[in-house]
């Protein structure tokens, strides 16, 4: 159950700030090097995007996925966790924003399944890279900034990488939402 000290903490308001600015600048960096052609450079700027997060503000998920799955093993309260997931979408959402602003061309903005395969192949990739990065931020949770940013930025690149020809690489629910909604591009948006 919530309790209102715990709405009143400013704990609690400081890591969901910390989760709106990590997720505004992790997607808003991933957003700008997917105007380059292929998939190497967002998938790289994703990755040091990442790594750079955890050494500068100690470790936002800055992504829905991360974060239902720490809910889910008790390792954040309900509160914080829906609080947490609201400061990603908010987060993403702007830098979609911005960079629909910034960018001539929207086409780059919104994970997509590619033509290299099915709806059901992009999930199933997607699900992959999802769960090496989980697996990889509950393995560094008790470690050290510069390992764990090491850590979870070469997962997030090693899974953009891998599934980012099937599904656009996403690994982030937030991430894909954001563009969705400044866009009004949604087709099969379930994937990502």
């Amino acid at each position: 159950p919530m309790s209102p000290q715990e709405l009143r903490s400013s704990c609690l308001w400081r890591g969901v700030l910390v989760e709106a600015v990590g997720t505004l600048i992790f997607v808003g960096v991933v957003l700008g090097a997917s105007a380059a052609p292929g998939p190497l450079v967002p998938a790289l700027a994703g990755g040091l995007a990442a790594g750079g997060l955890v050494c500068a503000l100690g470790g936002p998920q800055a992504n829905p996925a991360l974060t239902l799955a720490l809910l889910s093993t008790r390792k954040l309260s309900a509160l914080r966790g829906a609080l947490g997931v609201l400061a990603q979408c908010g987060g993403a959402s702007l830098a979609a924003a911005a960079a629909r602003s910034a960018m001539p061309d929207n086409a780059n903005l919104v994970t997509r399944v590619s033509a290299a395969g099915t709806a059901g192949t992009a999930l199933a990739w997607e699900t992959f890279a999802t769960f090496q990065l989980a697996l990889t931020a509950f393995a560094t949770a008790e470690r050290a900034a510069p390992q764990a940013g090491l850590a979870l930025g070469s997962a997030v690149a090693a899974g953009a990488l891998a599934a980012g020809p099937f599904s656009g690489g996403s690994m982030n629910p937030a991430r894909s939402l954001g563009p969705a909604i400044v866009t009004g591009v949604w087709d099969d948006h379930w994937v990502s």
